[in-house]
């Protein structure tokens, strides 16, 4: 694991990069505001998703317990007319694993799970989300956006997250100090044809409190 950290006193913009999901924890120290689990896109199932129709590509959001992602994904695809075929059923089981993982650091009992295929310029200002924290994976297209940002304005420095690395990122619900500094946003996509499958989880402690 390695750990790519800047540091003010009054925000936290450290960025971990670990080869190993354990390794996404790393957003629990104070200086860290977001995480990064670099993985390599397998080849076979990359060329599947990206040859994909667009219109195939599974679209829902829900509020659920982690133990029943795997199934509620699988409706997804159905609804969808996503294809059977083995490579659908690794980005169900990734998705169902993503959400033990984030479940698990987050103590969540319940996870809001988007999954949103997009071709617009959706979230294309750099922000933090009013969130404790969100996990964010891009099956196809670009990924996450993301930078330090010393007054909240745009960062003058912004890398991009490798397709299918899921980031995991702090919002201005979290719990301990220093807050972030570090904003990201979706890539401006509009117009380039592009059509990007992204995954979007947010804990839920308090059913009650769910808009």
């Amino acid at each position: 694991m390695s750990l790519a950290e800047q540091s003010r006193p009054e925000a936290a913009i450290g960025v971990t990069v670990t080869d190993a999901p354990k390794g996404l924890s790393a957003i629990c120290n104070p200086g860290c505001a977001a995480a990064i689990w670099r993985r390599q896109a397998m080849p076979g199932f990359q060329r599947w998703i990206d040859a994909l129709d667009p219109g195939q590509l599974p679209d829902g959001r829900v509020i659920l317990q982690p133990d029943a992602v795997r199934q509620t994904v699988l409706q997804l695809c159905q609804l969808s007319g996503l294809p059977d075929a083995p490579e659908r059923d690794r980005l169900i089981a990734d998705i169902a694993a993503l959400a033990d993982i984030f479940a698990g650091l987050m103590d969540a009992r319940y996870l809001q799970l988007r999954l949103t295929a997009v071709a617009t310029n959706a979230c294309r200002r750099f922000h933090v989300d009013a969130v404790t924290a969100r996990l964010v994976c891009t099956y196809r297209g670009t990924g996450t956006q993301y930078g330090p940002s010393t007054d909240g304005a745009d960062p003058q420095q912004v890398a991009t997250v490798p397709t299918g690395a899921p980031i995991l990122l702090r919002g201005t619900l979290w719990p301990g100090e220093p807050p972030s500094g570090l904003l990201h946003r979706s890539p401006p996509i509009e117009g380039t044809g592009e059509t990007r499958l992204v995954l979007v989880l947010d804990p839920v402690f308090d059913l009650d409190e769910v808009d």
